[in-house]
């Protein structure tokens, strides 16, 4: 399993239940890793994208213990247990976390691998990721030179977990 997010300086993912910034080249590089494969997210991570339908031509799994939260177009997990058991289905290679807080916190140590993308910037967040630069268990094995969109200067990194769980 692996995780994909966008990070600002201090390592800040939201705000008010949006992404703290929308960087087309970043969102196309989300496409291509995710396509065809398994997206987790929570269900306020579901509810922020747009008209509240599942990423298309990818399995959308929730992970929500809100029991009034019901939807058709997704894979529903109340429970890690049930997450786990879901995931069997699939190749763990192919499975992405892609937020929010809550679910990459519970999820982290289970994924072997993260991609990030850091923006040179800082925001007002109220949802935060891991900074893996102070975690001994992460190590950054890639990081691309800066880019520039919209005067919003970002780098990809890339960070392997050392230390991992196996599903």
């Amino acid at each position: 399993m692996k995780a994909i997010v966008s990070v600002d300086l201090n390592w800040g993912i939201g705000c008010g239940g949006q992404l703290l910034e929308r960087i087309s080249p970043d969102m196309k590089q989300f496409k291509q890793k995710t396509l065809n494969k398994v997206v987790v997210m929570g269900r306020e991570t579901f509810e922020s994208l747009p008209k509240m339908e599942p990423l298309k031509e990818r399995i959308n799994i929730v992970l929500s213990k809100d029991n009034s939260f019901n939807n058709d177009k997704v894979v529903i997990c109340r429970s890690l247990n049930q997450l786990f058991n879901e995931l069997l289905k699939y190749n763990t290679e192919d499975v992405f976390v892609i937020g929010g807080q809550s679910v990459y916190e519970q999820l982290l140590t289970y994924c072997t691998k993260v991609y990030i993308t850091k923006i040179q910037k800082e925001y007002r967040a109220d949802k935060y990721f891991v900074n893996l630069d102070e975690d001994k268990n992460w190590e950054l094995v890639t990081e691309s030179e800066l880019h520039e969109y919209n005067n919003i200067k970002f780098s990809y990194a890339t960070y392997v977990n050392k230390d991992y769980y196996k599903l």
